[in-house]
């Protein structure tokens, strides 16, 4: 069994869609989280899904290869034919099959491609030929696909666990590629079976988008020539793994390591800081035509310092507190441990930068407000003629407005009300007289 693949601490770059997708990396950047983004954000977890599903398809292939190959080594299967002599030559040629994850076929080393291909081979013989090999030991009851019938294909999900859907970032981060019990030749097809029914054919529960002459080609590679050997998929994995690096992959390092936040946080902390700074203009400009002091103003550092903070964090997508912290949000309110190095360096030095450019802005808008000098509005009952009136006692200014709503309307309407407990809070009462 092969063991878990171990994440590189000492990479000092960000990291590429098949470390992400082999568990080479450490949150926020980690397969869990790109699980998150694809479901939220790209809403094509679906992709992710089949690429995850082929991967286990191929690691199932390289168990049960490499559970034959001890077999042979350990003893002879009964009744060995000309037949089996061939499949156990080719079965001690094939090596360890050690590789620590299933990746797309461009990124393989030619001693990789060379083992798959002789285990595709190895396969494709047996399911021509009919020949099962059994591993040592191995008692039907106990593989994967004992239980799985035809018409009941969909009971796999059940009975494997699917890295897709766990739902922790630990515990996805730390499984397995290779399942922990027997592979039976069975258990290849029922997956191969299950990946072309979700997903491929048209119509189907999860149908991803691929071109038709690579779903074509698998649906009569698996239906008519039998075949369920790994290579069936290597043109619908190379396909999909580069729509995901080159689509989704961008966007989700964007997200996750130069920022912290997601986007409905981002919302929110646009509405809370339009809010904030709504509030603190409008008080600012209160006290300044009021007259208050300098000192009294400078409490408007409040509303400032939350609006310019909201509006900063949500146009950096970035948390500098909670970046500082360690911390990066992967759904609404939902944090987790920033362990990736490179990331936490990285989102270290953006949330600096975007302290100093929130405190600079907060430091302007304070300043300005309090030091500007105070002036309290009043209402001048001069003998100017305003233009749309044209009489003699200034009846075109604003206090003339007032006194004719004071002697004309009803003393006891809301609208007199209103207005004359706005003229005595601004102190103009003394202006108006009747």
């Amino acid at each position: 069994m092969s063991a878990s693949p171990q994440p590189d601490l000492n990479r000092n770059r960000l990291p590429t869609l098949f470390e992400v997708l082999s568990r080479r990396t450490l949150p926020p950047v980690d397969l869990f989280s790109f699980y998150i983004y694809m479901r939220d954000q790209q809403r094509s977890v679906d992709y992710l899904d089949f690429w995850l599903d082929v991967a286990q398809h191929m690691s199932l292939c390289r168990h049960y290869v490499r559970e034959l190959r001890r077999s042979v080594m350990i003893g002879t299967p009964k009744g060995e034919d000309a037949q089996s002599k061939r499949s156990s030559a080719v079965l001690e040629n094939l090596g360890d099959m050690n590789q620590p994850a299933a990746g797309p076929s461009m990124f393989n080393t030619e001693k990789e491609k060379n083992q798959d291909a002789q285990m595709s081979a190895f396969l494709r013989e047996q399911s021509d030929t009919g020949e099962v090999l059994a591993p040592h030991g191995h008692s039907p009851s106990h593989s994967l696909g004992s239980n799985v019938s035809g018409n009941n294909l969909g009971a796999v999900s059940s009975e494997r666990t699917r890295p897709s859907i766990v739902s922790s970032p630990m515990e996805l981060a730390s499984d397995s590629n290779s399942p922990p019990h027997t592979v039976a030749r069975g258990d290849i097809r029922a997956s191969a079976e299950k990946i072309l029914y979700t997903f491929l054919l048209p119509g189907a529960e999860r149908e991803i988008i691929l071109p038709h002459a690579i779903t074509q080609d698998i649906t009569i590679s698996i239906e008519e020539r039998g075949r369920d050997d790994p290579e069936v998929f290597d043109a619908a994995k190379d396909y999909v793994f580069q729509a995901m690096e080159r689509d989704a992959f961008p966007g989700f390092l964007r997200m996750k390591a130069l920022g912290n936040l997601v986007p409905p946080s981002m919302l929110f902390r646009l509405i809370v800081g339009l809010l904030s700074m709504f509030a603190g203009f409008w008080a600012g400009f209160i006290l300044i035509f009021l007259n208050y002091p300098h000192h009294t103003r400078v409490w408007l550092i409040l509303p400032f310092t939350l609006g310019t903070y909201a509006l900063c964090t949500h146009q950096y997508a970035l948390d500098p507190i909670l970046a500082l912290a360690g911390y990066s949000e992967y759904t609404f309110m939902s944090f987790s441990k920033i362990r990736e190095p490179f990331v936490r360096k990285l989102l270290n030095k953006r949330a600096l930068v975007v302290l100093m450019v929130t405190a600079i802005t907060d430091a302007c808008l304070v300043l300005l407000f309090a030091l500007v000098p105070g002036k309290r509005l009043q209402l001048q009952n001069d003998t100017k003629t305003h233009h749309g009136y044209g009489t003699d006692e200034g009846n075109g200014d604003l206090g003339l407005v007032f006194i004719r709503a004071r002697c004309s309307w009803d003393r006891s309407s809301p609208s007199y009300k209103v207005i004359w407990d706005f003229v005595h809070r601004v102190g103009w009462q003394e202006d108006i007289t009747v």
